[in-house]
């Protein structure tokens, strides 16, 4: 069933679920709850994931899969972590089906010793191997990350947000220091911060959670957070300082230098398909997706214009000349030369999936040794000259995406709000970001977020610290805290 076209001011979620089915990024499957990503939303995850893994690479980190399945036992040997999870999970009872009249049954013969949890997170049997691959300090530190799909059972679901199923990587690191594993905690959160800010073009606000919004089994927990157009917040990443509570639920220990046994120290951090949800509703429009040229599959879109077969083949001719050499410079690009669909259907449709540049070329362009290039971010349209066309539209692909990013922070800015009073409070919590004084008390967060359905999205790590009053409770505080309604 087709989705109607809205704008993001008549039916913001409308917006996005027509965006996310008809830029063909992903479809509800058959299976309630979880999605097929399309292979043009998965060409933009891909691209993420290749920038990501470089940059893990980079820091040292090594890529290894670990099972989907993990014993419930393992759950119940870190509990803070498992309460984190309990009810959403998948749980594997059975292990055969039979025939019975024609219809497909549980053998109720074939019922597992130990039921099997459905990865929701995999610190449990990550930390369980860990135990057999760290004998002394010799074998210290383990940099490892997992490319994987997890479940987590969702009533509530929306494409790329939140879906039973999801892909994302989880980092999982063993140290022999609590500093070594805190530097670690906070140089992931470094790399996704500045891929965050430089490939998706979204400014975000790196800083802690509270307690009440600490990943389970976590002594710390830091995040990165965007801002979308409707003004609600994102968490698009997380990082995990472990301390030592899976080295101690899986007796994991070394033999230091000094010949002592002492337990490991432990990171997690990770990144998920939610990155897509947050590229379309930082930068899209209501003429569809917008693409950062870094992200894009498709950075350039050639669409010819002519009457005759003459024309065309003219036409093909120049076009093979400028995609070779586009493609020389690094930029990915298409010919669409369907010969089914007429020049204004091709403009739709590109746009509405995001291309950052489209070149339109006809016969008198090419008497005039001229192309016209329209934006996709602006939606500008200018003449350029055919002469060294592969270096001028590289540029204009670093202006496209550092433009992406301005637009973006321009907004966060004008919809980031100081408050002092419950009322403004309130009442600046429906545009974005509330920076406001909080007690530092669990209780009060609770009450706020009863209230408002805002949360502390994180204490900023560069946060100034200056007296004031707690917007509720009136209590002394030391600093303001970023309030938000979120995803």
């Amino acid at each position: 069933m087709a989705i109607k076209k809205v704008t993001r001011a008549e039916d913001y979620s409308g917006w996005y679920n027509y965006i996310v089915e008809n830029a063909d990024l992903a479809e509800h499957s058959a299976v309630r709850g979880c999605m097929v990503i399309k292979p043009y939303g998965y060409a933009i995850w891909e691209k993420m994931q290749q920038d990501l893994d470089r940059r893990f690479k980079e820091t040292g980190h090594s890529n290894a899969y670990f099972p989907l399945f993990i014993p419930k036992s393992f759950f119940t040997k870190e509990a803070k972590h498992i309460d984190g999870f309990a009810t959403e999970c998948a749980i594997v009872t059975h292990h055969r089906l039979k025939n019975v009249n024609g219809e497909m049954v549980v053998d109720p013969d074939a019922k597992l010793e130990e039921e099997l949890i459905v990865r929701p997170t995999s610190e449990t049997i990550i930390w369980n191997t860990y135990k057999g691959w760290i004998q002394s300090y010799r074998d210290l530190p383990i940099l490892v990350n997992q490319w994987a799909n997890v479940v987590r059972w969702e009533l509530r679901t929306r494409l790329f947000l939140r879906t039973a199923e999801f892909l994302w990587q989880e980092g999982h690191t063993a140290h022999a220091t609590a500093n070594e594993a805190i530097a670690e905690t906070k140089q992931m959160l470094d790399v996704y911060a500045d891929f965050a800010e430089s490939i998706l073009a979204i400014p975000v606000i790196k800083g802690v959670k509270t307690e009440n919004e600490r990943f389970g089994g976590a002594l710390d927990t830091y995040c990165i957070e965007g801002l979308m157009q409707d003004g609600k917040a994102l968490q698009m990443g997380t990082s995990h300082f472990l301390g030592q509570n899976f080295a101690h639920a899986f007796d994991v220990k070394f033999l230091t230098k000094e010949n002592k046994q002492e337990y490991v120290w432990a990171t997690s951090w990770g990144v998920s398909t939610r990155l897509m949800g947050a590229l379309i509703m930082a930068h899209s429009d209501d003429d569809g997706l917008v693409l950062p040229p870094r992200l894009a599959p498709i950075q350039v879109v050639i669409v010819p214009i002519y009457r005759t077969d003459d024309e065309r083949i003219r036409i093909d001719a120049k076009v093979d000349e400028v995609v070779a050499s586009l493609k020389k410079q690094g930029i990915s690009v298409k010919y669409d030369n369907r010969d089914t669909q007429k020049p204004g259907f091709k403009f739709a449709e590109w746009e509405l999936k995001g291309v950052p540049v489209r070149l339109a070329i006809g016969p008198r362009d090419l008497d005039n040794g001229t192309v016209e290039v329209a934006r996709r971010d602006t939606k500008e349209k200018i003449v350029m000259d055919l002469t060294d066309l592969s270096h001028k539209v590289e540029h204009l692909l670093e202006q496209i995406q550092t433009n992406i990013y301005q637009k973006a922070l321009d907004f966060r800015t004008e919809n980031t709000n100081n408050v002092d009073s419950w009322d403004e409070f309130c009442e600046k919590l429906e545009s974005g970001f509330v920076l406001a004084h909080w007690d530092g008390t669990s209780e009060t967060e609770k009450k706020i977020k009863e209230k408002t359905k805002a949360t502390i999205r994180c204490i900023p790590i560069d946060n100034l610290l200056q007296d004031g009053k707690c917007i509720l409770s009136g209590n002394p505080s030391t600093q303001r805290v970023i309030f938000a309604k979120a995803y």
